[in-house]
């Protein structure tokens, strides 16, 4: 694993072994933001069930202006520090070991918006994908013309649409699927 493009390219990630973090594939993280590119720049990015950080790592190393990080894992949370300490760019991120709902809470509270969002789950647990995804839009985290990515398991069926966002994109991946969201309004 590594930061495939951007000042930090080249740059190997540490993950560990076994299953309790599965960071994304080069080869869909690849993927991912060829469909994405250009990213805006100097946007900001919120990488949320962040496992190693990889994601969000990779938005900072093409130019987004900060990240933040979020996972309620504490090994998680070392891997993501561990890399942006190595990939020197801690002072872009703000990492938080909290809750995911919780988090995006406190970004409402202060009023923080996005311009991604990357949302990758545990795909054991359908339900939180579709809850997670109706919180970021009932909260409104989401910038007007931003993107909201989720990374998921073939057998997880998103909807396509939430209130006030409509499936844009979906791009299969081995047995990983990658569904692009965006706001309604924005594409009439």
């Amino acid at each position: 694993m590594r930061v495939i493009s951007g000042s930090r390219k080249g740059h190997k990630l540490f993950a560990p072994k076994g299953i309790n973090i599965r960071p994304s594939e080069d080869r869909l993280k690849e993927s991912l933001f060829n469909i994405i590119s250009p990213i805006k720049y100097e946007s900001v990015v919120l990488d949320l069930f962040a496992g190693t950080g990889s994601i969000g790592i990779e938005f900072l190393s093409r130019g987004s202006k900060i990240a933040y990080f979020v996972d309620n894992s504490r090994e998680s949370i070392s891997y993501i520090n561990k890399n942006l300490e190595h990939t020197k760019l801690k002072e872009k991120a703000n990492v938080l070991n909290i809750e995911a709902k919780k988090a995006l809470a406190i970004f409402k509270k202060d009023s923080i918006t996005f311009e991604y969002i990357y949302l990758d789950p545990p795909y054991a647990d359908f339900e939180l994908f579709n809850s997670t995804i109706n919180l970021i839009e009932d909260l409104s985290l989401l910038a007007k013309d931003g993107i909201l990515i989720v990374e998921h398991d073939g057998r997880v069926t998103l909807d396509d649409n939430y209130l006030k966002f409509i499936k844009i994109d979906q791009r299969k991946y081995g047995k990983n699927l990658l569904t692009f969201f965006k706001y309604k309004e924005v594409l009439i």
